[in-house]
């Protein structure tokens, strides 16, 4: 499982012209869903995006979490992050999970975020073609990957 997640001001989704998500300061998370990966990969990358402590504290170090700064989440599926870039130019998506698989793995990450963690997440919509803007703070971004 794989995730990139930036530290923003705001983030929004739109589908077909319909804002799905939106949140203010707090984190838009890219997560992109691997053949392979286990309920332990899933358990991992929530802590994680939960945990990072990547919000500035009262002295400007980065030193707080997403909720110790009440900030909230953004999840998007993004099974591009699974390309394996390899050989030539036009990269392969067999490393992602079946759509019919990795909706449930998405939904499972949001549940988990949501109880596990008590925060605030929006979302895009699953499969769909989506528009996503955003102000990252920083810039901020940081690479996760269970594996």
């Amino acid at each position: 499982m794989k995730a990139v997640v930036q530290r923003v001001i705001d983030a929004e989704v739109h589908v077909e012209g319909r804002s799905t998500g939106r949140i203010e300061r707090g984190l838009l998370v890219y997560l992109g869903v691997e053949t392979g990966d286990t309920p332990s990969d899933l358990a991992y990358m929530a802590r994680k995006i939960a945990g990072l402590r990547i919000f500035t504290d009262g002295e400007g170090k980065m030193n707080l979490s997403v909720s110790q700064s009440g900030g909230s989440v953004l999840l998007i599926s993004q099974f591009t992050l699974c390309a394996d870039t390899k050989k030539g130019n036009r990269p392969s998506f067999n490393r992602a999970m079946d759509p019919a698989e990795a909706v449930g793995v998405y939904r499972e990450m949001k549940q988990l975020l949501e109880e596990d963690y008590a925060l605030q997440v929006e979302t895009g919509s699953f499969g769909d073609h989506m528009d996503v803007s955003y102000t990252n703070d920083g810039p901020v971004t940081i690479l996760l990957d269970s594996r």
